[in-house]
């Protein structure tokens, strides 16, 4: 059955995904696993939070797309490790994914690693990586709409950056307090951050707050 093959395969990831954390703990290395859904700003706010954090932690990053190589590009840039891969139609990275690249950073030499998921608000939230925690981006262009409609990404991640708030002058049909109520009703410890990689808004908040965990 349907659901017996899906258990299998999760059960499978899982095992890898505890094996990733294992090598992740020994290298004395916090994993964070980044989702959203295209268009988001999950790139564009990877490198504001680079640049913050970046005199204080020693940072890599592993980027997850389906084809491409624009946004390993972009980080890469700045300076940092990255590693690109290609999931070739998958709409997730999963643990074995993860696993098959973690020989391809200098683990032992950093402090953190994000992983910028591929760009999907379901798939994420199911599969586990190996990270210490999972955190999601929402551009308010998406609407209130998509806590309720998406409700495992909110309830899987620690903490949700709402996006593109300098847009919300153009955006008068999007609740604000409706997206806050909803994400922290399905999620009551959820961290939620109202930032602007346009303008900084709010940036410099989100990144003391993703330092302090690894300090923890």
């Amino acid at each position: 059955m349907k659901v017996k093959v899906v258990s299998r395969i999760l059960e499978a990831n899982d095992r890898i995904a505890e094996e990733n954390r294992k090598k992740f703990k020994e290298a004395g290395v916090f994993v964070a696993n980044l989702m959203g859904a295209p268009g988001a700003g999950k790139t564009t706010l990877l490198e504001k939070t680079i640049k913050e954090l970046k005199p204080h932690l020693k940072i890599g990053v592993i980027e997850g797309d389906i084809v491409g190589s624009d946004d390993a590009e972009r980080i890469g840039a700045l300076d940092i490790p990255v590693v690109q891969i290609n999931t070739g139609g998958a709409c997730h990275l999963d643990a074995n994914m993860i696993n098959s690249v973690l020989d391809d950073l200098p683990l032992k030499d950093l402090d953190m690693v994000i992983i910028e998921n591929v760009g999907n608000l379901v798939c994420p939230a199911e599969f586990k990586v190996g990270e210490d925690i999972k955190m999601m981006v929402l551009s308010i262009a998406e609407g209130h709409d998509k806590p309720l409609k998406y409700p495992l990404m909110f309830q899987e991640s620690s903490a949700l950056v709402l996006n593109k708030i300098d847009l919300l002058p153009h955006m008068m049909n999007v609740d604000m307090n409706k997206i806050r109520n909803d994400s922290r009703a399905l999620n009551p410890k959820l961290q939620v951050f109202e930032v602007s990689c346009a303008t900084g808004q709010g940036i410099d908040a989100w990144a003391q707050w993703l330092n302090g965990l690894r300090s923890q």
